[in-house]
């Protein structure tokens, strides 16, 4: 376990830009520039299959992605559009299976 420590003006200021990030991608435009399945939707966001073909549904069985699945589809994108560039390093903390690191 790590010890904690105060965070500094540069941490705080990153903290609130993040706070304040607006990024976002639609499963539409997601699905549309990588041309994935359904299924590989449902895993980036963490979500059935069933909620991400509600995405896709018109009239009453239409569901509205959340905030935080738009947000996972930006960032699976950006990843997507930087992995080669990405040092592997950073990749592998970044989507380590172990969280507390």
């Amino acid at each position: 376990m790590t010890r904690s420590h105060s965070l500094t003006q540069r941490e705080q200021e990153l903290i609130q830009l993040y706070s304040n990030c607006q990024l976002g991608m639609t499963p539409q435009r997601f699905y549309a520039k990588w041309q994935v399945s359904q299924e590989v939707l449902a895993a980036i966001c963490s979500r059935s299959i069933s909620t991400v073909q509600c995405w896709f549904s018109r009239g009453r069985s239409y569901r509205r992605p959340q905030q935080a699945d738009l947000r996972h589809l930006a960032l699976m994108d950006f990843l997507l559009e930087h992995f080669e560039t990405i040092p592997a390093e950073l990749v592998e903390r970044l989507c380590s299976s172990n969280r507390d690191s």
